[in-house]
């Protein structure tokens, strides 16, 4: 087919400032391929560079192309032949790791290297720009290649999947265990169905909000609590719990429901500086506090796992709009009362 020049694209200026504009579509390198993008799934970081111009410690200081979380079609294959072939479906795995020379990382974690890049983050400058354009110029390398039984649709939440999955494989072995899902959040909810098909035996998901514990409870929680209900939450007693929250509350709750000798998985992303949690009981608990930071190959298993239907993930997906309604979609992600993964349809 024919690439054309330039595409309709999602790109954040500044705080409350998101637009659709045409961007020139950007020359593929030989290790390059085109995809067409078909679905894009909003994440927490793409409405925190909307809302507040940052995400975490990532500054916006230029206009920038959100979106990592996306599936599409190769358009143009890689000129050097590495990669998937044209009209091949794929998922993209965002992350370009890389070394800066100084910094010690463990070799067989890339997700932990220094100068690790990804798709749609102002963490450098120039930012390095996202993928949600209906053309997007992408390294082969990037590109996962989808079994047919797996459709686009599912495939745009393989990426927040694999952090779910990551984050679970970072608890341990949950086998028969009690596990405490602080936060049903997508990504929360995500490593509900993840813990399910990992064979926990009892799945306690807490939110704030109804809506986010319907899609939990639709994903495999055996029973959900409200974050208010703080007796009922350090009565859990979990084996291990997992804070989705990205809050110094959610975290405190996880370490107030994890039994002595527990592991704590934290994977919901806290703002930057220091967090008023009781660490006193980490110590007289014995527990285990274990960060968990988006994924390295898990993104395979994950497509694996939901082509043959042992993961199942399709409550998360509350919702669609076609990027022409990008705004609207954005508002609807922001509102957790009313939405749990929204998806953009290019």
């Amino acid at each position: 087919m024919t690439v054309p020049v330039s595409s309709p694209a999602v790109v954040v200026h500044a705080a409350d400032d998101l637009r659709i504009d045409d961007v020139p579509l950007r020359s593929p390198e030989p290790d390059e391929a085109v995809v067409e993008i078909v679905y894009g799934g909003i994440c927490g970081s793409d409405l925190h560079y909307w809302t507040h111009g940052a995400a975490g410690e990532s500054i916006l200081r230029a206009p920038m192309v959100l979106g990592h979380e996306v599936a599409g079609i190769v358009a143009s294959a890689a000129a050097d032949g590495s990669g998937p072939g044209v009209g091949t479906r794929v998922a993209v795995h965002p992350a370009s790791p890389a070394g800066d020379e100084v910094t010690r990382w463990p070799a067989d974690r890339p997700n932990l290297s220094p100068g690790c890049t990804y798709l749609g983050s102002a963490a450098g400058l120039p930012h390095t720009d996202g993928a949600f354009i209906r053309y997007a110029t992408l390294s082969s390398r990037m590109l996962r290649a989808l079994p047919d039984a797996l459709g686009l649709r599912t495939a745009a939440v393989v990426e927040p999947a694999s952090v779910a999955w990551h984050s679970v494989t970072r608890a341990g072995d949950v086998t028969g265990g009690t596990v405490l899902v602080i936060g049903a959040g997508p990504i929360g909810a995500l490593v509900v169905a993840v813990l399910k098909r990992a064979g926990a035996a009892e799945i306690v998901a807490v939110d704030l909000h109804d809506q986010p514990l319907t899609v939990a409870r639709a994903l495999g929680a055996t029973r959900t609590l409200s974050a208010t209900d703080t007796e009922g939450i350090a009565a859990v007693q979990a084996d291990v719990a997992i804070d989705s929250s990205g809050s110094h509350r959610g975290l405190a709750a996880a370490m107030r429901g994890t039994a002595r000798g527990g592991r704590v998985v934290m994977v919901g992303l806290l703002p930057a500086g220091d967090q008023p949690v009781p660490m006193s009981m980490a110590v007289t608990r014995e527990l285990e506090l274990v960060g968990s930071f988006r994924f390295n190959d898990e993104i395979d298993e994950v497509i694996a796992a939901l082509a043959d239907g042992s993961l199942v993930v399709d409550a998360v997906i509350t919702h669609e709009y076609p990027v022409s309604e990008a705004l609207e979609a954005f508002a609807m992600a922001k509102d957790a009362s009313r939405s749990s993964k929204v998806l953009l349809r290019f």
